[in-house]
């Protein structure tokens, strides 16, 4: 079978958190992109949770230099063709089925499938994938559970989101297992409405320089 997760090692690579965003207004989707990427988060998770959502993809893939736009929030193969047209270079799931399995064996674009448990890992490996999103992170079990599953999954690779705040964000990245998290906190509604892109780079850059505690 093929790998299904086309592109996501190097990805989940480029920087050690990946932003989570919910944009309401569309003109806030470049500046925004522009302050993460120059603050040294180059890719940024668009979720599916508002109207806009495809129009600030397309936003963002076709404006902000340097940027690797994911579609967060995928859930149907529908869904996940739309965000690939609109620009979206891999997608990102809370979860993973029957349909979207199928889906990404024909896909031209990855996913990052969320799973929780050993039984959810278990059927996304047989499925040929290789990296996912731990979610929800902290409810999951956090850190403690993503130690148990090194052991008898060495081979899977994870971006824990849910619940992960800049102070304990180092916990997760100092796991062998873990190459990235996903992060709520890089673009609070307060500073987007704002429009205070200096505060939102700020972070960035402190969110770039994060390491294994």
């Amino acid at each position: 079978m093929p790998n299904l997760n086309p592109g996501l090692a190097s990805f989940m690579r480029l920087s050690p958190v990946i932003p989570v965003l919910v944009i309401d207004r569309t003109e806030d989707a470049v500046p925004l992109g522009r302050a993460l990427v120059e603050g040294g988060l180059k890719v940024l998770e668009i979720t599916l949770r508002t109207p806009n959502a495809l129009e600030v993809i397309r936003e963002i893939a076709q404006h902000v230099d340097g940027a690797v736009v994911a579609a967060g929030t995928v859930t149907t193969p529908a869904q996940w063709e739309a965000a690939a047209e609109a620009g979206a270079q891999f997608m990102v799931s809370p979860g993973l089925t029957p349909a979207l399995i199928e889906h990404a064996q024909h896909a031209t674009t990855g996913l990052l499938p969320g799973v929780a448990t050993a039984s959810e890992l278990m059927t996304a490996l047989d499925g040929s994938f290789t990296h996912f999103k731990f979610f929800p992170a902290q409810q999951a079990g956090g850190v403690g559970m993503l130690k148990a599953l090194g052991g008898p999954f060495a081979d899977a690779l994870f971006c824990p989101t849910g619940g992960i705040t800049v102070e304990t964000a180092p916990q997760f990245l100092s796991l062998p297992n873990v190459a990235c998290v996903g992060g709520s906190w890089l673009a609070p509604a307060a500073l987007v409405k704002a429009g205070d892109w200096n505060a939102i780079r700020d972070l960035a850059r402190a969110a770039s320089a994060l390491r294994a505690a």
